[in-house]
């Protein structure tokens, strides 16, 4: 079973009125209870990524049809409507925080829409959602040389250990960028494992730093979100994603390329 390949569903708001910024890649409260009622319905079995990740690397068999259901970011929502499905399903869930978003000592002022306070990240925590590092301002990391990319990720780390008392062994790359530079900056500032996105089903043979995530956002039809969950079809369904990131990874090498030298280009 170390093989089997496993969908890693990426979330982010849940909000019947989300702002602009924020609402092509939100969903309703609504979709939300339908999809998570679809994934009982299939006998799928949701686990953390910090549970795929030591399933993998211990070799153990995974749950029959594994499936993960994450989030990114830290919206509110994720409180007021997605807990009370996942808890009535029984579900665990991961939550990526961006630290530097969250409403509290630590709010720096750029979130894109009402976020998650640390009493709500403490009580997700409590019901058995497991809270990982997303960065501190959620930069394209691939992009930051390498002072400020440590400290993005060592300033998310510490925080989330110092309000929840616990050390975040998960990451989610923003955007989902990385580069081999920024998966050893990862691993050497001690998360267990990392996702990115790639809209594919996430396999052993990925590594536990480079993880596919399959998105779910607000123009995602039941069909093809049975699609998503089952492994059926990937290509179809996010044929016109892989034609956008092919032309901006473009743009964006250009830009890497046209930077001032001594700055990290990988």
């Amino acid at each position: 079973m170390n093989d089997v390949r496993v969908p890693i569903l990426m979330y982010h708001a849940v909000s019947d009125r989300p702002n602009e910024a924020t609402r092509a890649l939100s969903v309703t409260p609504k979709a939300f209870a339908g999809q998570m009622a679809a994934i009982a319905g299939r006998g799928l079995t949701p686990v953390t990524t910090a549970e795929l990740a030591a399933h993998w690397r211990s070799g153990r068999p995974l749950p029959a049809r594994p499936v993960l259901v994450t989030f990114d970011d830290g919206y509110e929502g994720v409180h007021r409507h997605a807990l009370p499905v996942l808890a009535a399903h029984g579900f665990p869930a991961t939550v990526f925080v961006s630290t530097g978003w969250l409403r509290g000592p630590h709010d720096n002022g750029g979130a894109p829409d009402t976020m998650l306070d640390w009493d709500q990240v403490r009580e997700l925590a409590g019901a058995g959602v497991e809270i990982g590092g997303h960065s501190h301002s959620h930069p394209q990391l691939d992009r930051l040389d390498e002072d400020r990319l440590r400290s993005e990720l060592i300033l998310c780390k510490e925080i989330v250990s110092d309000l929840l008392g616990t050390v975040p062994a998960s990451f989610a790359y923003p955007y989902g960028y990385s580069s081999r530079r920024v998966r050893e900056a990862v691993r050497e500032t001690g998360y267990a494992q990392a996702l990115a996105v790639g809209n594919g089903l996430a396999r052993r043979a990925q590594g536990p730093y480079a993880l596919r995530r399959v998105t779910v956002r607000r123009s995602t039809s039941a069909a093809d979100f049975a699609r998503l969950v089952e492994g059926r079809s990937l290509a179809r369904v996010f044929a016109r994603d892989r034609a956008l990131t092919k032309g901006y990874a473009v743009v964006r090498r250009a830009r890497q390329a046209a930077r001032p030298t001594g700055r990290p280009r990988d």
